[in-house]
């Protein structure tokens, strides 16, 4: 469940629970909203823990870091003194 997904049922449960006065047969309304509001916290907040794996300020927690790669550049390249063909040929 995506963040956008878990607000809209909030706000769709908040709209159920606090603002409709229609009765239906059966059917508690305001329990519904109460429901998809809990639904939609809940989601909303292992979005908020599952996203927060990918902040950048997380990712040192558990994970390690190794040096980066070596730079090569024409200064650490060994040039070649014989530019001929090999002897053997």
């Amino acid at each position: 469940m995506t963040t956008a997904t878990s607000l809209l049922l909030i706000a769709v449960g908040a709209i159920l629970a606090f603002a409709v006065s229609f009765q239906v047969a059966g059917i508690n309304i305001q329990t519904m909203g109460g429901i998809l509001i809990v639904v939609g916290g809940i989601g909303l907040a292992f979005s908020l823990l599952t996203l927060a794996g990918y902040a950048p300020w997380g990712a040192g927690r558990g994970s390690t870091v190794s040096a980066p790669a070596a730079i090569v550049t024409s200064a650490n390249v060994a040039t070649p003194t014989n530019a001929g063909p090999p002897s053997n040929v």
